[in-house]
């Protein structure tokens, strides 16, 4: 399992990413465009995440992801349980969904500080 502290710290690491407090709820933005938030209880927490891929995500573990409420299936967006799953996960889902949100130049400079690329 993983906090919102967990992800605070983790985002912080990721260029152009600021977090944000919206309705009592903790989100995470590229410029305006949200990539994580978290429900208000902080046991869900929604990602950025391709639509045509997502269904095939839920499909193959149900126990652990979910679709976003039926306001948000027009966006890029995926649920997962924070219970589910731990940090490192977390991280990998993080970083990705940043990923869509940041131009290209950003993204491959976080590569190449990561050591990545």
């Amino acid at each position: 399992m993983f906090t919102v502290d967990d992800v605070r710290q983790f985002a912080r690491t990721l260029p152009r990413s600021s977090e944000h407090l919206i309705r009592d709820r903790v989100k995470f933005r590229v410029g305006k465009i949200v990539y994580v938030a978290f429900s208000r209880d902080e046991t869900l927490m929604g990602f950025g995440f391709p639509k045509e891929e997502r269904a095939a995500l839920v499909a193959a573990e149900p126990a652990k992801f979910l679709l976003p409420r039926e306001s948000d299936l027009r966006f890029n967006w995926v649920v997962v349980r924070a219970a589910a799953i731990d940090a490192a996960e977390m991280r990998e889902l993080v970083l990705e969904a940043w990923r869509m949100c940041v131009p290209r130049k950003v993204r491959l400079e976080q590569e190449l500080a990561a050591g990545r690329h």
